[in-house]
């Protein structure tokens, strides 16, 4: 009985081999050893290629069905922590000590700290847009002495960047300075980004004297530390 059982098992497993299943698959389907499986297909005619139908067949069909599907759980997660977030914030009117605090501590982390003048970089224009947005409401201000500066990659087109960055935080080209293209391996492969890399300069010590100083004394108040600024 055992080896009628057997020989009948082998048969499937052959005659699924021959089909183009995979050796795992088999062995799920038959509930037996991937080892068993190999040893009774490893002599049929065209196992290999059957084994590479089968593996291009997943990468085609399969593989992507089970990304499409991770991809919309990550979509469902991340919506589902949109609606908490905006449910949260319903209420919230920052007040204008809460936001020199923001603009404080995004300055602390991303703003140059050596003396002369304000400068802010970074890629991201949501960042951009928030720091521009909250030193404007927090400091009085001169206009005339903000300038941007930008650093664009070979596939940025120049003057599509400075009409983004221009309409994007409200200053006229007019206040930018002179271009500066990285040099950059066409063949290298990284992440593009919209505008390159954006510096938000303000011509005035003094206010960035103000800003970091702030950080610094708040950074002390929360953590109960004091830390001496070189």
């Amino acid at each position: 009985m055992r080896r009628y059982i057997a020989r009948k098992l082998k048969n499937k497993a052959i005659k699924l081999r021959k089909e183009g299943c995979s050796i795992g698959t088999i062995a799920k389907n038959l509930e037996i050893a991937k080892s068993t499986v190999y040893e009774w297909t490893k002599t049929i005619e065209g196992a290999a290629k059957f084994a590479e139908l089968g593996r291009k067949r997943w990468l085609e069909e399969i593989q992507p069905l089970g990304a499409l599907g991770q991809r919309k759980k990550r979509e469902q997660k991340i919506q589902a922590i949109i609606q908490a977030v905006n449910e949260e914030l319903y209420n919230f009117s920052p007040t204008k000590e809460t936001m020199k605090a923001m603009l404080s501590m995004l300055y602390w982390s991303e703003g140059t700290k050596g003396r002369g003048m304000l400068t802010f970089a970074n890629t991201d224009p949501k960042l951009m847009l928030l720091f521009i947005t909250l030193i404007r409401r927090c400091y009085i201000l001169d206009e005339s002495k903000f300038r941007i500066r930008i650093h664009i990659h070979w596939y940025h087109k120049e003057k599509q960047v400075k009409k983004f960055w221009s309409e994007l935080l409200n200053i006229p080209e007019n206040k930018f300075t002179k271009t500066y293209r990285k040099q950059r391996s066409k063949e290298k492969i990284f992440r593009k980004n919209i505008g390159g890399i954006c510096f938000l300069i303000y011509n005035s010590d003094y206010l960035r004297e103000q800003i970091v100083h702030y950080a610094y004394a708040l950074g002390d108040q929360i953590t109960g530390n004091i830390v001496p600024i070189a």
